[in-house]
């Protein structure tokens, strides 16, 4: 019984909703945690970087204000004898703790786009994407800085690279569809950008991993395959300000963040990383985590996204699983209600990104249309004080990820995810300004989790838990069989293969929850009720077999 109940739970792992599952990364190492967010720095030495057309320049600065427009056109005047054409070139000139300055125009990067030597074409790699692309140790970026990457900043310190527009657009890395990403920073403990936009790219436009120290101020990513801003395996860091649309995964994605604060309750001395007045809009998912530990966001916008906020625990391979404390508090998480999977029934998607119209987005994941925020397995997530409207399918929705998902069969890993995760006092079916603009239900719940509550108005009370008396300790163990099934059913979602589950609401706009779903998912439920009695049968009695 054992075996049968391992082997069901292998063959579903490719089934499981998978709220990151694009995400493939070499192994890491999480920071010591011994650095700090980084500071901004208005003075110091710099180099500079200028546009290739001194028409365009002109162009853009005729409107700024005329500080900075007489600073910038007195920087460009220095252009001729210290000027940079390229970032990478200004990067590689500067030294630890100094500054790029680079100038309005759109760069890009002809230098980075050369043909790769066979060296590095024929680089070996332990893992490749689903999409085919290699996955490359760190020596192998460093030995080889372009043959993923526009701009590469490793292995560098305290580096400060600004944009000098009015807004960011103003300074646009434009990759064309032609590297995986467009600024990576690889070991950069201290790295600052800002005020800049990177854009079109076959997966990420800002990529920060492996990084103690680092801050995305005013910056922007857009129109990119998967996502808009990645950062991974870090510490000490900070969005702030920025901005994210048309990706393809998710707008902002800080995933496998620093564990700092695995064995404690709800009270933290510090997060890993801070989110603070963004805005995500028009993505698959306007923010999510694999990993996402000790995430604070806050005083944010998510809307018009298919989800709108989502954290899991559904991705192997990802430091500090399972996903636990994140604060999502006082944003607004609205009108998620985009259906971008048109393209991927229709062909399009397979096409190739440097071939779709402009305004595209081909989802990597396959999420639910219409919801508001999405927690795939979590430990003491808190969303407090947020606005929570519009979202057409629900307010929030809660799935188990069991162990199984992330290829670890042991029998206590099944049931330790998605709890302990609480909604206090948001602010459903209204706007800040009190317009009522409904969602389409507060809750869509498979009733697993121990520690799972809801407090304020909105949440159907006394259907589900107040936080004044959560769900036992027992209901870890507990689940609606059928919903389980459901959504691994519709977690099938397969871009390459142009597979969008039939049948399953998650997928139709306006969705329609509660209607008719498969059949045999009775059966199935029921069968995965025996499987899972027998697996504790068979352990109970091999825990009491005498020894000899």
């Amino acid at each position: 019984m054992l075996r049968a109940a391992v082997v069901i739970g292998a063959a579903l792992v490719a089934l499981l909703p998978a709220a990151a599952s694009a995400h493939l990364e070499r192994p890491v190492h999480t920071p010591a945690g011994t650095g700090h967010v980084p500071p901004y720095r208005e003075a110091g030495a710099f180099e500079l970087v200028c546009p290739r057309e001194s028409g365009s320049f002109a162009q853009a600065v005729a409107g700024y204000p005329a500080e900075l427009r007489q600073r910038d056109l007195d920087l460009f005047a220095q252009c001729p004898a210290r000027g940079h054409e390229s970032i990478q070139a200004a990067i590689d000139a500067a030294p630890d703790g100094g500054r790029v300055l680079i100038l309005p125009g759109v760069y890009r990067e002809p230098g980075s786009l050369g043909p790769a030597s066979d060296e590095c074409l024929n680089l070996r790699s332990l893992k490749v994407t689903n999409r085919g692309y290699k996955v490359l140790t760190h020596d192998q970026q460093r030995q080889c800085p372009h043959l993923q990457n526009l701009v590469a900043i490793i292995d560098r310190r305290d580096l400060q690279v600004e944009g000098l527009g009015a807004k960011p657009a103003d300074v646009l890395v434009d990759v064309a569809y032609q590297k995986l990403d467009g600024i990576r920073a690889d070991r950069a403990d201290g790295v600052y950008l800002r005020n800049l936009m990177v854009a079109h790219t076959l997966d990420n436009a800002f990529y920060v991993i492996e990084t103690d120290g680092y801050v995305l101020d005013r910056a922007i990513g857009a129109w990119n395959d998967s996502y808009g801003m990645l950062t991974f395996a870090t510490d000490h860091g900070l969005y702030t300000d920025c901005e994210a649309y048309g990706n393809g995964d998710s707008g902002l994605y800080p995933g496998g963040t620093a564990d700092i604060n695995r064995d404690r309750g709800f009270t933290v001395p510090r997060y890993a990383v801070e989110i603070r007045n963004c805005r995500s809009h028009h993505n698959a998912i306007g923010y999510s985590g694999t990993g996402g530990d000790s995430v604070w966001v806050h005083d944010s916008e998510f809307d018009h996204n298919t989800t709108g906020v989502t954290m899991d625990s559904l991705f192997p391979d990802h430091p500090g699983l399972p996903q636990n404390h994140a604060l999502i508090e006082h944003n607004r998480i609205h009108a998620n209600n985009q259906d971008y999977y048109g393209g991927v029934r229709s062909g399009l998607c397979a096409q190739g990104a440097a071939t779709w119209p402009a305004g595209t987005v081909c989802p990597t994941v396959g999420v639910p249309i219409g919801t508001g925020i999405m927690v795939a397995g979590g430990h003491h997530d808190l969303f407090r004080d947020n606005w929570i409207y519009d979202n057409h399918r629900a307010a929030a929705k809660l799935v188990w990820a069991p162990g199984f998902a992330i290829n670890d069969f042991r029998w206590e890993r099944q049931w330790d995810i998605n709890n302990d995760v609480q909604f206090r006092h948001n602010t459903l079916g209204a706007a800040p300004d009190g317009t009522s603009l409904p969602n389409g239900m507060a809750l869509d719940w498979d009733q697993q989790g121990a520690g799972i509550c809801f407090d304020g108005a909105g949440w159907q009370v006394p259907a589900v838990p107040g936080c004044d008396s959560p769900t036992p300790a027992w209901q870890r163990y507990s689940f609606n069989p059928e919903a389980v099934l459901y959504n691994i059913y519709c977690g099938g979602y397969d871009r390459r293969l142009a597979s969008v589950p039939t049948g399953c609401d998650w997928f139709t706009a306006p969705p329609a929850p509660g209607g008719p779903r498969p059949t045999w998912l009775i059966a199935e439920a029921a069968l995965l009720i025996t499987l899972l009695a027998g697996w504790v049968w068979l352990r109970r009695r091999r825990a009491l077999r005498p020894r000899h």
